[in-house]
């Protein structure tokens, strides 16, 4: 499929765009400027222009679905559009994005609205506070569809997936812009084995699109992680809190003195990661933690209905 997109119009460094100026004229004598002009409609000729792009692309569309058939890696049916991304257009629509009412402070969904009608709507952590970051929210549930999704950024270094998925973080933040002030972007790392096995961060692919969408500094290795992860791949909530204490330190040369850190990784599930690594980052004189991922783990007590401000935790 990538020999086709690399025509299509207006790809950065490929192909020919096509704009207005392929079928416009220039007139030699100046003409009065007609009410199209003046109030900004477009002309005739710039809409055939548009329309001529849009034809272009549903059939080259058209094209790729029949020469380069492929399933969608979540659930597969055929994908029908010329896209670097092996995921459909419905299933990208269809995540089940996480949104009010939740925890004012890690974005911990609440099953009840009788929890929002507090002074301050915090889960029962957040209100002795709990944890190092001052907040953190998260673009979707971490269910069966966005796990398939996270597994293409861990394993297929799917870029195009990530900088997707940096677009959707950085309208969260473009709702509340005045609670999301920050200075540099840094990634959750990777233990240096995993990464050598690997070859790359998948934190990364996210962080470093989101960054340059945001006009903000980024670093790639402010943190490093010293500890490995156990060798298991299911941990218990107490397991996961201990995998994670003293397993991240400043990297040599990283510069955080009060600056506001936007951390990023992929999933959060009990929050032990990104207060581990709050930690560090604050220790070394960050004034401030904003935390994001893609998914996040549901937990039991939101899933049967219950208000998290009442009940017990994941820690």
């Amino acid at each position: 499929m990538d020999p086709l997109l690399h025509h299509l119009p207006g790809e950065k460094g490929k192909g020919a765009a096509l704009g207005p100026c392929c079928l416009s004229v220039r007139p030699s004598v100046p003409l009065t400027p007609s009410l199209a002009g003046r109030f900004g409609v477009a002309f005739d000729r710039t809409l055939l222009v548009s329309n001529a792009s849009v034809i272009f692309k549903s059939a080259l569309d058209g094209l790729a679905a029949v020469l380069f058939a492929a399933p969608c890696r979540i659930c597969g049916r055929t994908l029908t559009t010329a896209s670097r991304i092996p995921i459909c257009k419905a299933c990208l629509d269809g995540f089940d994005r996480i949104t009010e009412p939740m925890c004012l402070c890690c974005g911990r969904p609440f099953a009840s609205e009788v929890a929002v009608q507090a002074a301050q709507p915090l889960c029962r952590l957040c209100r002795v506070n709990f944890y190092a970051f001052e907040r953190a929210r998260s673009f979707a549930v971490y269910d069966d569809a966005l796990s398939e999704a996270i597994l293409l950024l861990k394993y297929e270094e799917v870029t195009r997936l990530g900088d997707w998925f940096a677009a959707r973080l950085a309208e969260m933040m473009a709702r509340a812009a005045g609670e999301w002030r920050a200075d540099v972007v840094v990634p959750v790392p990777l233990h240096p084995d995993r990464r050598r096995e690997r070859g790359y961060n998948q934190a990364e692919l996210i962080a470093r699109p989101l960054a340059k969408r945001l006009n903000l500094r980024f670093e790639a290795h402010a943190l490093i992680r010293t500890k490995p992860r156990p060798p298991q791949l299911v941990l218990s909530r107490s397991e996961h809190w201990k995998s994670v204490r003293g397993a991240y330190a400043i990297h040599k040369g990283g510069k955080v003195d009060n600056l506001r850190v936007l951390l990023v990784d992929d999933v959060l599930t009990t929050g032990a990661t990104l207060d581990a690594c709050a930690r560090v980052l604050k220790k070394a004189g960050a004034a401030s933690i904003l935390g994001l991922t893609i998914g996040r783990v549901r937990s039991p007590l939101s899933a049967r209905g219950s208000s998290p401000a009442a009940g017990s935790q994941e820690r």
